[in-house]
Formats: structure tokens, sequence, C-alpha cells
């Protein structure tokens, strides 16, 4: 596998986390950039660590996980994205009594959530032969700096659609958790 198929690839597997960036990005009420680095570095982070992980579990495991990768996946998304709908429709606190603070919690399950796929890819790559550090490299970082960039563009909007934009957060979650699931249970492909 060349480096125009990894890069590919990596654009292919961080279209998620993207996704889920540019929702986090949406709810900032003025751009943070330690928040969006910290996004970016754990969503780089997981996507770049799972395909290592399927890599090293290799061909010998591969029917196990790809039997269920699919449900972690779509009840970590629809469970976040119906959250996010419950919260844009109960509404919003005073802005004085906002709070800016990152759930990490919540954030980890996202970054894991958005990974899965490519922990299947790290199987694929044992069977492909391909060298594994510049691949989690590439897809790391694409997904780090396409994290950052989602983070940074969803706050540019967010402010003036702000309660629009969750419920649109949150139905892009639950849409990115059904395609997941369709997808794997072969409905369509």
């Amino acid at each position: 596998m060349g480096q125009v198929e990894l890069f590919m690839v990596a654009i292919g597997l961080s279209m998620d986390a993207f996704a889920v960036s540019l929702c986090k990005g949406l709810n900032m009420r003025k751009l943070n950039y330690k928040h969006a680095l910290i996004i970016a570095v754990l969503f780089g982070g997981f996507q770049a660590a799972m395909p290592l992980l399927g890599w090293l579990l290799g061909r010998q495991f591969e029917h196990y996980i790809t039997s269920f990768d699919h449900w972690i996946a779509f009840f970590l998304l629809a469970f976040i994205g119906g959250n996010m709908l419950v919260e844009a429709f109960k509404g919003r606190p005073d802005p004085s009594e906002y709070n800016e603070q990152l759930n990490i919690k919540e954030l980890l399950m996202l970054a894991v959530a958005t990974s899965i796929d490519a922990l299947a890819i790290g199987i694929t790559f044992a069977f492909l032969q391909v060298m594994i550090l510049p691949a989690i490299t590439i897809i790391g970082f694409t997904t780090f700096m396409l994290s950052f960039a989602g983070v940074a563009l969803g706050n540019t909007f967010g402010m003036k659609y702000k309660s629009k934009a969750e419920i649109v957060g949150g139905s892009v979650l639950i849409v990115i958790a059904v395609k997941i699931l369709i997808e794997h249970l072969n409905i369509i492909s």
C-alpha cells in the first residue's frame, strides 16, 4: 500500500472524528485552543493506536473483533448523540453558569467510538504486510489536523446557531452510529 492510498485511508478514517470535533467546536462560546488541542490529540492518538492494536492482534483474532466492533461504535455514538439531543431540547443554563470544561470521559468514549473502524484497518494492514509505523503516523497526524480544524470550524458557526447546531450535532452522531451498524450488517455497501 502506497503513501497516496494510506493518506486516503487516513482521511476516510478521520471523517467521524472530524464530525465529532465539529460538534465540539459548536459548543464553545469562544475558541479554546487548549481544548481544541486536547480533542485533536485524543482523536489523533486513538486513530493511530487502534490500527496498531489491530495490526498486533493480527489474523487469528479477526473474526472475534469484526463480529462486534460495529455494535460498540453504534451504542457509544448513539448514546452520546442522544444526550446531545436531550441537552438541546432541555435548554441551556444562563451564560454566567455555562461550564466550558471538557468532559474527558465523554471525549475518551468518542475517541474510542470513532476509531473502532481503525482497529479493523489495522488487522487488514497485518494481512497486506503494510509497514505499520508510517501508516499509523499518517493516520494519527491526518486525524489530528482534521479534528483541530473541525473544532475551529464548528466554533466559527457555534454561537449564532447554538441550539440548532446541537440538534444537528447530536443527529450527526446518531446518523454515523446507524451508518456504521448498517454497513457492518451488510444491509448496504
